[in-house]
């Protein structure tokens, strides 16, 4: 596997550690959901890692991927994360060939 592949990829145990984070519930609607939402897309290089992961429900992740109203999904997002992790930033949330974040 490619070490960005990796390094992109949710394991369980980051879905788990998510899930239970957000109480199981998406973060935007208050559904069920699932650990699965990248802040930083993956193919922006965002990390499989807590701090860049949400709890979303299918319709909730749909919009925030690819809705008209993404900026507001994800301006909610980074707030919320922002309360979960002082000193989050999103530069750390990023592939880097040398290295990355948290």
């Amino acid at each position: 596997m490619h070490k960005r592949t990796k390094a992109t990829s949710i394991t369980p145990a980051v879905r788990r550690a998510v899930e239970e984070r957000d109480e199981h519930c998406c973060i935007f609607c208050g559904r069920i959901g699932r650990g699965e939402g990248h802040f930083i897309k993956r193919s922006q290089g965002g990390l499989g890692i807590e701090q860049n992961i949400i709890t979303v429900c299918r319709e909730c992740h749909h919009q925030m991927d690819d809705g008209l109203a993404r900026e507001l999904y994800l301006i909610k997002a980074e707030n919320y994360l922002k309360k979960c992790y002082p000193g989050w930033n999103k530069e750390a949330l990023v592939y880097k060939k040398e290295g990355y974040g948290y």
